[in-house]
Protein backbone atom coordinates (compact mmCIF):
# COMPACT_ATOMS: atom_id res chain seq x y z
CA UNK A 1 0.00 0.00 0.00
CA UNK A 2 1.48 3.39 -0.91
CA UNK A 3 2.16 5.78 1.93
CA UNK A 4 0.72 9.20 1.14
CA UNK A 5 0.77 12.63 2.73
CA UNK A 6 -2.59 14.39 2.78
CA UNK A 7 -2.99 18.14 3.15
CA UNK A 8 -6.11 17.68 5.30
CA UNK A 9 -8.48 15.01 6.51
CA UNK A 10 -11.66 15.92 4.61
CA UNK A 11 -13.27 12.82 3.12
CA UNK A 12 -14.31 14.60 -0.11
CA UNK A 13 -10.67 14.85 -1.29
CA UNK A 14 -10.22 13.20 -4.65
CA UNK A 15 -7.74 10.42 -5.33
CA UNK A 16 -5.88 12.67 -7.72
CA UNK A 17 -5.24 15.14 -4.93
CA UNK A 18 -3.84 12.33 -2.77
CA UNK A 19 -1.52 11.21 -5.53
CA UNK A 20 -0.20 14.75 -5.96
CA UNK A 21 0.86 14.83 -2.31
CA UNK A 22 2.66 11.47 -2.10
CA UNK A 23 5.26 11.37 0.65
CA UNK A 24 8.83 11.05 -0.57
CA UNK A 25 10.69 12.49 2.41
CA UNK A 26 10.14 12.88 6.14
CA UNK A 27 11.54 15.64 8.33
CA UNK A 28 13.35 14.63 11.53
CA UNK A 29 13.26 17.46 14.08
CA UNK A 30 15.76 15.93 16.50
CA UNK A 31 16.31 18.29 19.45
CA UNK A 32 14.86 21.66 18.40
CA UNK A 33 15.58 23.37 21.74
CA UNK A 34 19.38 23.01 21.78
CA UNK A 35 20.07 26.54 20.50
CA UNK A 36 23.62 27.52 21.55
CA UNK A 37 24.40 24.01 22.84
CA UNK A 38 24.28 22.46 19.37
CA UNK A 39 28.03 22.19 18.82
CA UNK A 40 28.66 20.95 22.37
CA UNK A 41 26.03 18.21 22.10
CA UNK A 42 27.23 17.28 18.61
CA UNK A 43 30.83 16.93 19.84
CA UNK A 44 29.82 14.92 22.91
CA UNK A 45 27.70 12.48 20.89
CA UNK A 46 30.42 12.11 18.28
CA UNK A 47 33.00 11.25 20.97
CA UNK A 48 30.62 8.71 22.56
CA UNK A 49 29.98 7.17 19.14
CA UNK A 50 33.69 6.84 18.31
CA UNK A 51 34.56 5.43 21.74
CA UNK A 52 31.69 2.94 21.60
CA UNK A 53 32.51 1.68 18.12
CA UNK A 54 36.23 1.45 18.97
CA UNK A 55 35.54 -0.51 22.17
CA UNK A 56 33.20 -2.97 20.48
CA UNK A 57 35.46 -3.43 17.45
CA UNK A 58 38.34 -4.06 19.85
CA UNK A 59 36.38 -6.82 21.59
CA UNK A 60 35.45 -8.46 18.28
CA UNK A 61 39.08 -8.32 17.17
CA UNK A 62 40.40 -9.78 20.43
CA UNK A 63 37.85 -12.62 20.50
CA UNK A 64 38.47 -13.43 16.84
CA UNK A 65 42.26 -13.45 17.04
CA UNK A 66 42.89 -14.81 20.56
CA UNK A 67 42.77 -18.58 20.84
CA UNK A 68 42.11 -18.46 24.59
CA UNK A 69 38.92 -16.46 23.99
CA UNK A 70 37.28 -19.03 21.70
CA UNK A 71 34.81 -20.16 24.36
CA UNK A 72 31.01 -19.78 24.25
CA UNK A 73 31.00 -16.84 26.68
CA UNK A 74 33.26 -14.78 24.44
CA UNK A 75 31.43 -15.81 21.28
CA UNK A 76 28.27 -14.37 22.84
CA UNK A 77 30.18 -11.22 23.86
CA UNK A 78 31.48 -10.87 20.31
CA UNK A 79 27.97 -10.96 18.88
CA UNK A 80 26.72 -8.58 21.57
CA UNK A 81 29.38 -6.12 20.40
CA UNK A 82 28.33 -6.68 16.79
CA UNK A 83 24.73 -5.92 17.76
CA UNK A 84 25.82 -2.73 19.53
CA UNK A 85 27.81 -1.58 16.50
CA UNK A 86 24.81 -2.18 14.24
CA UNK A 87 22.54 -0.34 16.67
CA UNK A 88 24.65 2.76 17.18
CA UNK A 89 25.87 3.04 13.56
CA UNK A 90 22.31 2.81 12.30
CA UNK A 91 21.19 5.72 14.49
CA UNK A 92 24.00 8.08 15.49
CA UNK A 93 25.33 9.34 12.10
CA UNK A 94 21.82 10.39 11.11
CA UNK A 95 21.28 11.90 14.56
CA UNK A 96 24.48 13.96 14.25
CA UNK A 97 23.27 15.27 10.90
CA UNK A 98 19.90 16.20 12.41
CA UNK A 99 21.60 18.08 15.27
CA UNK A 100 24.06 19.89 13.02
CA UNK A 101 21.39 20.98 10.52
CA UNK A 102 18.73 21.54 13.23
CA UNK A 103 16.45 19.10 11.44
CA UNK A 104 17.06 16.96 8.38
CA UNK A 105 15.01 15.16 5.77
CA UNK A 106 15.19 11.41 5.24
CA UNK A 107 13.65 9.44 2.34
CA UNK A 108 10.67 7.35 3.35
CA UNK A 109 12.34 4.10 2.26
CA UNK A 110 15.45 4.98 4.29
CA UNK A 111 13.27 5.82 7.28
CA UNK A 112 11.56 2.42 7.29
CA UNK A 113 14.93 0.71 6.68
CA UNK A 114 16.42 2.54 9.66
CA UNK A 115 13.49 1.47 11.83
CA UNK A 116 13.91 -2.14 10.64
CA UNK A 117 17.63 -2.40 11.44
CA UNK A 118 17.10 -0.65 14.78
CA UNK A 119 14.50 -3.27 15.61
CA UNK A 120 16.78 -6.11 14.44
CA UNK A 121 19.66 -5.01 16.67
CA UNK A 122 17.43 -4.38 19.71
CA UNK A 123 15.63 -7.71 19.37
CA UNK A 124 18.80 -9.70 18.75
CA UNK A 125 20.43 -8.06 21.77
CA UNK A 126 17.49 -9.04 23.98
CA UNK A 127 17.98 -12.68 23.03
CA UNK A 128 21.77 -12.46 23.25
CA UNK A 129 21.58 -11.12 26.81
CA UNK A 130 19.26 -14.04 27.60
CA UNK A 131 21.59 -16.74 26.28
CA UNK A 132 24.54 -15.01 27.99
CA UNK A 133 22.76 -15.23 31.34
CA UNK A 134 22.02 -18.90 30.64
CA UNK A 135 25.69 -19.46 29.83
CA UNK A 136 26.76 -17.83 33.11
CA UNK A 137 24.15 -19.88 35.00
CA UNK A 138 25.59 -23.12 33.60
CA UNK A 139 29.18 -22.03 34.25
CA UNK A 140 28.55 -21.03 37.89
CA UNK A 141 25.69 -23.27 39.00
CA UNK A 142 26.41 -26.38 36.88
CA UNK A 143 30.19 -26.28 36.39
CA UNK A 144 30.59 -30.05 36.04
CA UNK A 145 28.05 -30.21 33.23
CA UNK A 146 28.96 -26.93 31.52
CA UNK A 147 31.21 -28.25 28.77
CA UNK A 148 28.87 -31.12 27.93
CA UNK A 149 25.82 -28.82 27.68
CA UNK A 150 27.26 -25.62 26.23
CA UNK A 151 29.29 -27.14 23.42
CA UNK A 152 30.27 -25.45 20.16
CA UNK A 153 27.16 -26.64 18.30
CA UNK A 154 24.75 -25.30 20.93
CA UNK A 155 26.69 -22.03 21.16
CA UNK A 156 26.46 -21.24 17.46
CA UNK A 157 22.90 -22.54 17.24
CA UNK A 158 21.85 -20.07 19.95
CA UNK A 159 23.71 -17.20 18.26
CA UNK A 160 22.12 -18.01 14.88
CA UNK A 161 18.69 -18.26 16.50
CA UNK A 162 19.12 -14.85 18.18
CA UNK A 163 19.87 -13.14 14.87
CA UNK A 164 17.23 -15.10 12.95
CA UNK A 165 14.49 -14.20 15.43
CA UNK A 166 15.68 -10.60 15.49
CA UNK A 167 15.45 -10.42 11.69
CA UNK A 168 12.11 -12.20 11.27
CA UNK A 169 10.21 -10.52 14.12
CA UNK A 170 11.48 -7.10 13.03
CA UNK A 171 10.49 -7.82 9.44
CA UNK A 172 6.92 -8.55 10.52
CA UNK A 173 6.58 -5.19 12.27
CA UNK A 174 8.37 -3.29 9.47
CA UNK A 175 5.99 -4.73 6.86
CA UNK A 176 2.99 -3.76 8.99
CA UNK A 177 4.36 -0.21 9.31
CA UNK A 178 4.98 -0.06 5.56
CA UNK A 179 1.30 -0.89 4.93
CA UNK A 180 0.16 2.14 6.94
CA UNK A 181 -1.20 5.21 5.21
CA UNK A 182 0.57 8.29 6.53
CA UNK A 183 -0.97 11.75 6.78
CA UNK A 184 0.52 15.20 7.14
CA UNK A 185 2.43 16.89 8.36
CA UNK A 186 5.39 14.71 7.34
CA UNK A 187 7.34 15.70 10.48
CA UNK A 188 8.81 13.26 13.01
CA UNK A 189 9.56 14.83 16.38
CA UNK A 190 12.47 12.51 17.06
CA UNK A 191 16.14 12.09 16.12
CA UNK A 192 15.53 8.87 14.16
CA UNK A 193 12.68 6.85 12.69
CA UNK A 194 11.15 5.40 15.84
CA UNK A 195 7.91 3.40 15.87
CA UNK A 196 5.84 5.77 18.05
CA UNK A 197 6.41 8.94 15.98
CA UNK A 198 5.78 6.99 12.77
CA UNK A 199 2.43 5.76 14.09
CA UNK A 200 1.46 9.33 14.96
CA UNK A 201 1.64 10.22 11.25
CA UNK A 202 -0.79 7.48 10.25
CA UNK A 203 -4.35 8.29 9.23
CA UNK A 204 -5.18 4.59 8.85
CA UNK A 205 -5.93 2.16 11.66
CA UNK A 206 -2.75 1.47 13.63
CA UNK A 207 -4.33 -0.99 16.05
CA UNK A 208 -2.91 -4.03 14.22
CA UNK A 209 0.62 -2.65 14.49
CA UNK A 210 0.17 -1.68 18.14
CA UNK A 211 -1.28 -5.09 19.03
CA UNK A 212 1.50 -6.89 17.15
CA UNK A 213 4.19 -4.86 18.92
CA UNK A 214 2.56 -5.38 22.32
CA UNK A 215 2.25 -9.14 21.74
CA UNK A 216 5.85 -9.41 20.52
CA UNK A 217 7.14 -7.63 23.62
CA UNK A 218 6.15 -10.72 25.62
CA UNK A 219 8.60 -13.20 23.95
CA UNK A 220 11.17 -10.51 23.10
CA UNK A 221 11.30 -8.45 26.32
CA UNK A 222 9.16 -9.82 29.17
CA UNK A 223 10.09 -13.52 29.05
CA UNK A 224 13.83 -12.85 28.51
CA UNK A 225 13.88 -10.29 31.32
CA UNK A 226 12.18 -12.68 33.76
CA UNK A 227 14.51 -15.48 32.64
CA UNK A 228 17.59 -13.30 33.20
CA UNK A 229 16.39 -12.28 36.66
CA UNK A 230 15.77 -15.92 37.62
CA UNK A 231 19.20 -17.03 36.42
CA UNK A 232 20.85 -14.27 38.44
CA UNK A 233 18.86 -15.31 41.52
CA UNK A 234 20.25 -18.85 41.18
CA UNK A 235 23.72 -17.46 40.47
CA UNK A 236 23.54 -15.28 43.60
CA UNK A 237 22.46 -18.25 45.75
CA UNK A 238 25.39 -20.25 44.39
CA UNK A 239 27.81 -17.40 45.06
CA UNK A 240 26.63 -17.21 48.68
CA UNK A 241 27.97 -20.73 49.16
CA UNK A 242 31.50 -19.64 48.17
CA UNK A 243 33.62 -19.91 51.34
CA UNK A 244 36.03 -17.12 50.39
CA UNK A 245 34.78 -13.62 51.17
CA UNK A 246 37.07 -12.23 48.45
CA UNK A 247 35.53 -14.62 45.92
CA UNK A 248 32.03 -13.61 47.01
CA UNK A 249 32.81 -9.91 46.68
CA UNK A 250 34.35 -10.34 43.23
CA UNK A 251 31.49 -12.48 41.94
CA UNK A 252 28.80 -10.17 43.35
CA UNK A 253 30.57 -7.13 41.90
CA UNK A 254 30.57 -8.66 38.43
CA UNK A 255 27.00 -9.97 38.62
CA UNK A 256 25.61 -6.70 40.00
CA UNK A 257 27.22 -4.78 37.14
CA UNK A 258 25.78 -7.17 34.57
CA UNK A 259 22.36 -7.05 36.20
CA UNK A 260 22.37 -3.24 36.32
CA UNK A 261 23.00 -3.03 32.57
CA UNK A 262 20.35 -5.68 31.87
CA UNK A 263 17.74 -3.94 34.03
CA UNK A 264 18.41 -0.58 32.37
CA UNK A 265 18.25 -2.11 28.91
CA UNK A 266 15.04 -4.12 29.37
CA UNK A 267 13.47 -1.41 31.51
CA UNK A 268 13.85 1.27 28.86
CA UNK A 269 12.54 -1.10 26.17
CA UNK A 270 9.44 -1.90 28.23
CA UNK A 271 8.81 1.78 28.86
CA UNK A 272 9.21 2.58 25.15
CA UNK A 273 7.09 -0.18 23.63
CA UNK A 274 4.51 -0.95 26.30
CA UNK A 275 3.67 2.59 27.46
CA UNK A 276 2.15 5.18 25.07
CA UNK A 277 4.67 7.86 24.16
CA UNK A 278 2.48 10.52 22.62
CA UNK A 279 1.94 14.08 23.74
CA UNK A 280 3.91 15.20 26.78
CA UNK A 281 5.66 11.79 27.01
CA UNK A 282 7.41 12.33 23.67
CA UNK A 283 10.49 13.89 25.29
CA UNK A 284 10.68 10.97 27.72
CA UNK A 285 10.69 8.63 24.72
CA UNK A 286 13.67 10.52 23.30
CA UNK A 287 15.56 10.13 26.57
CA UNK A 288 14.80 6.40 26.69
CA UNK A 289 15.93 6.05 23.08
CA UNK A 290 19.20 7.79 23.93
CA UNK A 291 19.78 5.32 26.76
CA UNK A 292 19.27 2.39 24.38
CA UNK A 293 21.23 3.74 21.44
CA UNK A 294 24.14 5.43 23.26
CA UNK A 295 24.51 4.53 26.92
CA UNK A 296 23.99 0.75 26.76
CA UNK A 297 26.34 0.17 23.77
CA UNK A 298 28.94 2.32 25.56
CA UNK A 299 28.71 0.42 28.85
CA UNK A 300 28.46 -3.11 27.43
CA UNK A 301 32.15 -3.38 26.44
CA UNK A 302 33.20 -2.00 29.83
CA UNK A 303 30.87 -4.06 32.01
CA UNK A 304 30.89 -7.36 30.12
CA UNK A 305 34.36 -7.48 28.65
CA UNK A 306 36.99 -4.90 29.53
CA UNK A 307 36.69 -5.70 33.26
CA UNK A 308 37.35 -9.36 32.43
CA UNK A 309 40.84 -10.62 33.26
CA UNK A 310 41.14 -12.81 30.16
CA UNK A 311 40.09 -9.92 27.90
CA UNK A 312 42.66 -7.64 29.55
CA UNK A 313 45.34 -10.32 29.21
CA UNK A 314 44.55 -10.75 25.52
CA UNK A 315 44.67 -6.97 25.10
CA UNK A 316 48.08 -6.71 26.75
CA UNK A 317 49.37 -9.56 24.58
CA UNK A 318 48.05 -7.80 21.49
CA UNK A 319 49.70 -4.50 22.50
CA UNK A 320 53.05 -6.21 23.17
CA UNK A 321 52.83 -7.94 19.78
CA UNK A 322 52.23 -4.64 18.00
CA UNK A 323 55.05 -2.90 19.89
Amino acid sequence: MPIRLRSNFYPHQSMSQDNQTAVRDLLLLGFPDLHGLKILVFSLLLIIYLVTVTGNVLIIGLVTNSQQLHSPMYVFLCHLSLSDILLITNIVPQMLKVILEEGATIPLASCITQFFFNSVSLTAECFLLTVMSYDRYLAICKPLHYTSIMDVNLCYTLVTLCWFLGFMLSLIVALLVYELQLCGPNVIDHFFCELGPLLELSCSDTSIVEIAVFVLTIPVIIFPFVFVLLTYVYISLTILRIPSSTGKHKAFSTCSSHLAVVCMYYGTLMAKYMVPSRGHLRNLNKVLSLLNTLVTPLFNPIIYSLRNQEIRAAMRKCIWTIM
